[in-house]
């Protein structure tokens, strides 16, 4: 059994050596161990360091690309190097590698295939009030789009086996964490979490620059998501809207018919066809995403297939 960690990293040789000195050398059940860094464009001396500390895998990556396609880097490296557990942690010692262990433990017991580490938020110094309360509400948006129960969903400290790896296939440019949750709770991949401990702050934050900013991105990430996978019900919801108001408009004009003696509000009838058609022509466009959709999960299918192929020959042999 081999566990892989991986570590995205962008100009983080002040961090990259805290971060390295709290992962575990030894982990009941695990027969390797081994560290795989992902250099996202870093400008400095951070691949110099991970050589330093005797990494053995690195993941070069010319120009920085962002998180979520270090991830994705990661990912797909850590699965051709052969590894059974993933587990991504962050570069800037913000996670504790002593819970490593505690966060594989599901995996390993066959309890589940991706393990979320849940950080104690309200317990967290240096986030602001207003960051704690978006906190909150964005993981109960995700937990409902998903199906999940996850208290903490952007939390970068996380295991996957090696199967639910190759499942996952992240659209995101911008962050990984909501969207990799939301796949796999409507793909029914096993999901659960544990409680973890963090580490004081050593810099800010480089993926939030501004709260609207990343409000707005996570925002269009979930909408994306949700509908790439649940087109027709998000779409029929959408069409209430028209239909409801069109409905209101109808019983609006019947009701002025039929009380007064030469009729009116025709106005009423020409918007309410309008607001009609228009709902009609929305859930066309369900049942049209729906037919994409279920086209998407086949092909999604088969390149899982093949990944697996590729992959399990490359470990075998």
């Amino acid at each position: 059994m081999k566990l892989i960690i991986q570590i995205p990293c962008f100009n983080e040789e002040k961090t990259l050596p805290e971060a390295f000195r709290d992962l575990p050398k030894k982990i009941a059940g695990i027969d390797e161990i081994e560290v795989l860094v992902v250099n996202d464009g870093s400008t400095d001396a951070t691949v110099e360091i991970a050589r330093g500390l005797g990494v053995r895998h690195i993941v070069d990556l010319p120009v920085n690309r962002g998180l979520a396609e270090a991830f994705r880097r990661g990912l797909d490296s850590s699965v051709e190097a052969g590894a059974d557990i993933i587990v991504n942690i962050d570069g800037d010692n913000q996670y504790s590698g002593a819970d490593i262990p505690k966060l594989i433990e599901p995996i390993l017991e066959g309890k589940a295939e991706m393990v979320i580490g849940c950080r104690d938020i309200a317990s967290i110094s240096h986030f602001s009030p207003v960051k704690k309360w978006l906190q909150g509400i964005g993981s109960s948006v995700v937990r409902k789009f998903s199906k999940t129960d996850i208290p903490d969903t952007t939390s970068g400290f996380r295991a996957y086996s090696r199967d639910a790896a190759m499942r996952l296939n992240i659209f995101s440019n911008y962050t990984y964490t909501i969207e990799s949750i939301i796949q796999a709770g409507l793909k029914e991949l096993p999901i659960t979490y544990v409680n973890i401990s963090t580490n004081a702050k050593l810099r800010e934050s480089r993926l939030i620059k501004s709260v609207p900013s990343y409000i707005k991105r996570s925002v269009v990430t979930m909408l994306r998501i949700y509908m790439m996978y649940e087109p027709l019900k998000s779409f029929v919801k959408l069409s209430l809207i028209p239909i409801f108001a069109g409905l209101f408009l109808v019983a609006r004009f019947l009701a002025a018919h039929f009380t007064r003696h030469q009729g009116g509000h025709v106005q009423s009838l020409i918007i309410a066809s309008a607001c009609l058609i228009t709902g009609f022509m929305i859930i066309m466009i369900g049942l049209l995403g729906d037919i994409m959709s279920a086209n998407r999960k086949l092909n999604e299918e088969i390149l899982y297939r093949l990944k697996k192929n590729f992959y399990d020959k490359k470990k075998k042999g």
